[in-house]
């Protein structure tokens, strides 16, 4: 399978913004893209443990309010909020860290749904060394799977391990982990420290040190 990477990147809107969480502040970060489907289509993509491992991950739990799940190999955490087919929002627990998202799913007509995902992070350590691109570059290869799901290509047409460590994978780690910089910078953090933390994330995605990414 050919896939448009910067087809995709222009699909997808980025931003980062400040908010207050028990009265510590945290990042969210948010990726906005449409999709060829009907908001339940979309919906049952995200929560069906069934079409979650063709795009995603095999998920293991209670996919309901209240419930506890386990992303194979990833996260796990509770389901805080659940309202079909709108919104979904989870804890993100992951490495002894707690962190949360939200999915939201608005309907846009003939047959297309938009999808909002947000991470929302705390400001530790790791954020100050990776910045937003540490969670959104791991969203952005998610949802390739998710736009190849849609587009009625077999998923094993994309195989993100073997994507990310090919050229045009490279490259797009390259221009999405950039593009999370600016978006960071545009929400308010250090330009200098954007930029040296989108050059972290690439290099951890890519395995290229930051003076060559």
């Amino acid at each position: 399978m050919t896939f448009d990477f910067k087809a995709y990147l222009g699909a997808v809107t980025r931003t980062v913004s400040e908010l207050e969480r028990d009265g510590k502040p945290v990042r969210k970060v948010a990726l906005e893209r449409s999709y060829d489907t009907t908001a339940e289509d979309l919906w049952d993509a995200l929560t069906n443990p069934e079409r979650l491992p063709r795009w995603f991950l095999p998920v293991s739990g209670d996919l309901r309010l209240g419930g506890r799940y386990q992303f194979k190999g990833n996260a796990g955490g509770t389901v805080t909020e659940c309202v079909p087919p709108r919104l979904v929002c989870a804890t993100w627990e992951f490495g002894g860290g707690v962190s949360w998202i939200e999915v939201r799913i608005a309907p846009e007509g003939r047959g297309r749904s938009r999808l909002t995902l947000c991470h929302i992070c705390p400001v530790d350590d790791h954020w100050r060394k990776y910045g937003p691109g540490a969670v959104g570059v791991g969203w952005d290869l998610a949802l390739i799977g998710l736009a190849v799901h849609f587009s009625g290509v077999n998923i094993d047409g994309f195989k993100e391990g073997k994507f990310v460590v090919s050229p045009e994978g490279k490259a797009f780690i390259v221009w999405a982990g950039t593009d999370w910089g600016r978006a960071a910078v545009a929400g308010g953090e250090n330009l200098a420290q954007a930029e040296t933390a989108a050059k972290r994330t690439i290099a951890f995605y890519t395995g290229v040190g930051p003076s060559g990414a």
